[in-house]
């Protein structure tokens, strides 16, 4: 897709962008580069978790981290990367389409700098409270010598991971908006890679006396760094000079940060519900909030490899279809994007749940982390796989409210979805344990989504629903006549090559995932879902092109 041209003169208005009804194939292509992107980030994510796994497993230093980084990553989540960008790239792209890239550069400066500066005091406030916030959220650790110790010393070292990567979501927003999707999706490689390093390199090396996990801590405020570095040098190609300027009086700016306002809380769901769990799991001993960690991980895969492409894809479409006033292609643009998601999503969700203990034995079980760590992971694994659906959908529809011009929606929506999701943590961590926990997640999620696309669908008019309802029944029988193939294919692999060997591991879940993808092609093929046919005819035109250069 071509970028945008230049701003017209002064003089003249800036003409609006023509392409603002792309095809379903422009979207799927878009998706599909930020798929590509991702995906080397996540797999560099497994080996990252891969690697910590190794060389700590669930232990008290790895919950420690754990806990530690879900205070600055909460902060993160709510304050910069979900709610910025969806509260960014509709109000940069309106600057973009009505004033042209000089006006929308100097608008992308003052967010940059007031990011900074509100950022920068949370961090110091956090430094200087961070022994009290730590016993807010993990009170259980005292009983542990040294462990509640060592979350404090963490928790300090990586707070300045905040105002990192929200600077690296600005660059992200201002990308996305330009269309520039690949490097903006792939920055979250630098760190992985960064903290993969640390693992390898620095934790042998630390002096006695310093505990080997503030190495890995380290390695996250590096890989913040390397977020901001791998995507300023493209913005610059783009034509943006970073200026030491704020204006808070800039009316995009302001807009910009009412839309944060309420909207901090309609990206707060999932990362509130997650600060739930972790809170509650440190009641449930040493290891749960470690197998708790390492099952979202696993599940967020297909989330952030391919819901989170398709919503990123979608998001600078519908800001410029609700800036031109086209809500039926928005209903289209949603609906198509939505449609997609279910198609990737729900055989993901059954595939999880039939693999689950294959797959986390295959990443995991190595080194410190031992098969009863497998099964511990494994079944908060199940237990979270629907929320895959839930995240999704959530993706899509929350920026959606973005770029019609309001976050109060989604943000009551989110307050009552953290509430449903604290009442059946409550009440299922006492029936199930930790495994509960992560189905109290999962039903919240599912009844956020649902929710807000009822919502979105009563502002819009209509959402194409009985095309959805139809492409879901679809995708949901291939889906399950898939599951049941591959759990038979598991069962006369494992029976047929027995042994716990790396190689043999990779063999089976290989030929599992083959069967997987051979038996839903057919399936979807029978039952015409139309969704699939595109994917593969995008996959086969690809293909094409690569063969005749």
């Amino acid at each position: 897709m071509k970028p945008l041209e230049p701003a017209a003169p002064a003089a003249a208005t800036p003409a609006p962008e023509t392409d603002s009804h792309p095809r379903g194939a422009g979207l799927a292509r878009s998706a599909g580069v930020i798929g590509l992107a991702t995906m080397i980030s996540r797999v560099l994510g497994l080996v990252r978790d891969m690697s910590l796994a190794n060389l700590f497993g669930a232990s008290n230093a790895m919950d420690a981290f754990y806990v530690a980084f879900r205070i600055p990553n909460l902060m993160r989540d709510l304050f910069a990367e979900g709610t910025m960008s969806a509260a960014f790239v509709p109000t940069f792209t309106r600057r973009l389409i009505t004033e042209g890239r000089d006006a929308a550069w100097r608008l992308g400066t003052q967010l940059i700098n007031a990011l900074i500066v509100i950022t920068g005091i949370l961090v110091l406030a956090g430094i200087i409270f961070a022994e009290p916030l730590t016993r807010l959220f993990a009170r259980d650790f005292g009983e542990v010598p040294g462990k509640l110790e060592l979350t404090v010393d963490l928790t300090r070292m990586m707070l300045p991971f905040l105002t990192l990567v929200a600077v690296a979501a600005a660059c992200m927003g201002m990308l996305n908006s330009l269309r520039r999707f690949f490097m903006p999706a792939l920055s979250p490689a630098m760190f992985n890679i960064s903290v993969i390093l640390c693992a390898v390199v620095l934790v042998p090396q630390m002096p006695r006396g310093v505990e080997p996990i503030m190495a890995i801590a380290f390695g996250v405020v590096l890989g913040g760094v390397g977020q901001i570095a791998l995507q300023y040098w493209v913005l610059r190609r783009e034509g943006f000079r970073y200026r030491v300027t704020l204006n808070l009086a800039d009316r995009g700016l302001r807009e910009v940060l009412r839309l944060m306002g309420p909207g901090t809380l309609a990206g707060a769901a999932l990362q509130l519900n997650l600060l739930v769990n972790t809170i509650l799991a440190t009641g449930q001993g040493t290891g749960a909030v470690s197998w708790l960690t390492w099952a979202f991980r696993v599940m967020y895969l297909p989330i952030g490899v391919f819901g989170v492409s398709i919503a990123t894809a979608a998001l600078p479409v519908l800001s410029r279809q609700a800036a031109l006033g086209e809500l039926q292609q928005m209903r289209r643009t949603i609906s198509h994007s939505l449609r997609l998601m279910l198609m990737l999503m729900v055989p993901a969700t059954v595939g999880l749940v039939v693999l689950a203990v294959p797959v986390v034995r295959l990443i995991f079980e190595r080194g410190s982390f031992t098969p009863a760590d497998t099964q511990a992971t494994s079944l908060a694994l199940v237990c979270y796989a629907p929320a895959i659906i839930g995240y999704s959908a959530v993706r899509l529809a929350v920026p959606s409210f973005y770029a019609l011009g309001t976050s109060l929606t989604p943000a009551l929506v989110s307050v009552g979805s953290v509430g449903l999701n604290i009442v059946l943590n409550l009440v299922l961590v006492r029936v199930m344990g930790y495994q509960g926990l992560a189905l109290g997640t999962a039903i919240a999620a599912l009844s956020n989504a649902t929710l807000l696309l009822a919502l979105l669908r009563q502002r819009l008019d209509g959402l194409e629903g009985a095309r959805i309802a139809d492409s879901f029944a679809r995708i949901t029988v291939a889906a399950v006549v898939m599951g049941a193939a591959v759990w038979l294919a598991n069962q006369w692999l494992t029976a047929r090559w027995p042994g716990a060997g790396l190689w043999t591991q990779v063999l089976i879940v290989g030929c599992d995932l083959g069967v997987g993808l051979a038996v839903l092609g057919a399936a979807a093929r029978l039952l015409g879902v139309a969704e699939f046919s595109q994917a593969r005819h995008q996959v086969l035109a690809r293909w094409s092109r690569t063969r005749t250069r």
